[in-house]
């Protein structure tokens, strides 16, 4: 599977209301999870996900519609769980990003920036500390021209080096997921 299908907010709206409403599974980060989410979804950041997608898939037998913020991260947890051999995957078209934008329901916790825009402010900052720096140390050029490197390969491979090591602050950990908990849930709230 190289892509997964989508599914529009209405869409997903009218699935949820339905007899058969399938489950949401949010690759994002614990804190952005923990920030807003869509009620009923369970947080399996994409890293976790991968790493257990087999044992996952064995409790993921109905259909699931993958939320991210604006999609990338959940397509990209469609094709993990693909090769596990899971059949009925959807990814929710513009993530948690257009579910807010249309008034649907969520939960909040405490409010944290979403890891594109922390990245954006850090490499923003990097590359104009190297360009100033630059002009009393002629070398400094080079820092600006690594991250400048870094973006360019992040958005050809769409990952991120530096948004991994953002997600890895305790600003932006959140509470604690685990495969454990993750699986615990997904047995009691079905079973």
């Amino acid at each position: 599977m190289t892509t997964s299908a989508t599914v529009d907010v209405t869409g997903l709206r009218r699935l949820l209301e339905s007899d058969a409403a399938p489950r949401l599974i949010d690759v994002r980060t614990p804190g952005e999870f923990d920030g807003a989410h869509i009620p009923g979804s369970y947080n399996v950041p994409l890293d976790l996900l991968r790493e257990h997608r087999g044992e996952l898939r064995r409790h993921l037998d109905e259909e699931v519609v993958l939320i991210c913020r604006s999609g990338q991260r959940a397509a990209q947890a469609g094709q993990a769980l693909a090769a596990a051999g899971l059949p009925h995957l959807r990814v929710l078209d513009g993530g948690i990003g257009a579910w807010l934008a249309e008034g649907a329901p969520v939960r909040r916790g405490r409010p944290r920036w979403d890891l594109e825009r922390q990245v954006r402010l850090v490499a923003g900052l990097l590359v104009l500390t190297a360009v100033l720096v630059s002009t009393v140390v002629p070398g400094a050029k080079w820092a600006a021209a690594f991250v400048g490197a870094g973006l360019a390969f992040a958005g050809l491979t769409g990952t991120c080096a530096m948004g991994m090591l953002l997600a890895k602050l305790p600003h932006n950990r959140g509470p604690r997921t685990t495969v454990e908990a993750v699986v615990a849930a997904l047995g009691r709230d079905r079973g």
